[in-house]
């Protein structure tokens, strides 16, 4: 027989909790068992005035509204609002009634203005304190990788600024007036609508973007964010390698034992800082910049030691003068005039041969000789780099919008940032103890029937003897 629903019969009173209409299995409420933000209020006491004012927003309901967006993927308040009204669970997990009237959303762009990212940056380090005690972050290896994040701008509001121009209406940063040679300044583009945004881009092949860097450090094994950090899209994100290893020991307690990234990192100045603070290096060394000379740099030997450097012919060049990233080493005039390579290693203008030593260039022929005697180990730990931060990257992009800035400014994108971060965490956090949860369900399962046919044994045995579980 085929049954039939009453479609337009409204019911006035729902019989149970609001829990109860959620599923077991929903993501915000494995979530909720894991999420503590108790020390949210008097975090942001200070932000608020006790005296005067209505009422605002309690901060967990607002900070539970926002994660739930970011859970389902929304990061438009508009839009959260909107499908707050209708979804029961993003109700419960915010604390709202059905009949509570939710705040506007313009209520959660003030809060953010409020607090600023700092304290969103607070949430998401409480996130991975939370995976430390649970036993998901060890830091014996770290990935490190950056990736951009398009800002929320049109490709009408780029207009182009001379550099020249920049630098003579501010002489402060010393080098007012136009550049030496004669040489046409360079055209740079900005965004009159979010000028802290950059142009910049992933491929040589591609178009430049007005971009932010997100600069992200993951766990090996359980694939936690460990860091997160925002800058413009300009920033290198090679010298964000050792403040960034810095804050990831912050924020675990732990100190750092291997560390990945790709060949963007492969500093000089970055292999010798590692050494030095005892954290292994996988990070495939650059290859040596293309130079007119047929004799490269590679063809010099560098005597750290005694700080000379010895030409292919034999000869001693010596420190001459400080660079912004090393020392200049120069070769005596009457060594390069009778040189027999002299024409190999010179153009008919050059006198004497130079070059530059950058800082930490001993450290980085150690990391090229070392490349070439990675172990199945180490190469499978650059393998794990390559799936697991980028990984991350991907997950956050695809799954919670963060492919393109919600708003607009740095501590906008920052505490876009920060949200997603921990809201990624605070899953793998619910795995973790769902996963125990269901190991203990099926240890009890598995008792529960080796019991039971115990109990059968028995009373085959003795048919006048009680269950076990009933003898107490």
């Amino acid at each position: 027989m085929i049954g039939r629903q009453e479609r337009w019969q409204e019911d006035l009173f729902v019989a149970g909790a609001l829990r109860e209409l959620v599923p077991d299995d929903h993501i915000l409420k494995r979530v909720d068992k894991v999420l503590d933000l108790s020390w949210l209020r008097e975090e942001v006491r200070d932000s608020y005035c006790e005296e005067n004012g209505r009422p605002s927003i309690d901060p967990e309901s607002a900070v539970r509204l926002m994660l739930a967006g970011f859970f389902e993927g929304i990061v438009h308040d508009r839009k959260l609002l909107r499908q707050a009204q209708v979804n029961l669970a993003i109700r419960w997990f915010a604390g709202y009634r059905l009949d509570e009237t939710l705040p506007d959303h313009s209520s959660l762009t003030r809060i953010r203005q409020r607090w600023g990212p700092e304290r969103f940056k607070r949430i998401f380090q409480k996130t991975v304190e939370a995976c430390v005690k649970g036993g998901l972050v060890d830091t014996e290896t770290v990935h490190v990788d950056a990736t951009l994040i398009r800002a929320d701008v049109s490709w009408e509001s780029l207009v182009a600024h001379h550099a020249e121009t920049v630098l003579t209406e501010n002489p402060d940063d010393g080098d007012a007036g136009p550049p030496r040679g004669g040489k046409p300044a360079k055209v740079k583009k900005r965004s009159t609508t979010d000028p802290d945004a950059t142009m910049t881009t992933n491929r040589k092949d591609q178009r430049l973007e007005p971009s932010y860097k997100q600069h992200t450090a993951v766990e090996d094994q359980s694939g936690v964010i460990v860091d997160v950090a925002v800058t413009t899209g300009e920033e290198s994100e090679g010298k964000q390698l050792l403040e960034q290893l810095e804050r990831v020991e912050q924020n675990t307690g732990r100190h750092v034992e291997t560390v990945t990234a790709d060949a963007t990192y492969a500093h000089a100045a970055n292999y010798a800082a590692l050494e030095a603070r005892k954290t292994a290096a996988v990070i495939p060394p650059q290859k040596e910049p293309r130079t007119k000379s047929p004799l490269p740099l590679s063809r010099f030997k560098y005597d750290a030691r005694h700080e000379i450097v010895q030409c292919p012919a034999g000869k001693t060049l010596q420190r001459s003068s400080r660079g912004k990233k090393g020392w200049w080493y120069r070769a005596r005039v009457k060594d390069c005039r009778g040189c027999r390579l002299r024409k190999r290693c010179l153009s008919r203008a050059v006198q004497v041969r130079q070059v530059m030593i950058v800082d930490g260039y001993a450290a980085l022929l150690r990391a090229r000789r070392h490349r070439l005697r990675w172990d199945d180990a180490t190469y499978g730990n650059y393998v794990r780099h390559r799936w697991q931060v980028e990984g991350v990257h991907g997950v956050a992009k695809t799954q919670h919008g963060l492919r393109r800035a919600a708003r607009r400014g740095l501590s906008n994108v920052r505490i876009q940032s920060y949200l997603t971060a921990a809201v990624m965490n605070l899953k793998r956090l619910a795995a973790l103890l769902f996963a125990f949860f269901l190991r203990c369900g099926m240890r009890e399962a598995r008792r529960q029937r080796a019991m039971h046919v115990t109990d059968d044994l028995l009373r085959r045995a003795s048919p006048n003897r009680p269950p076990r579980h009933l003898a107490a």
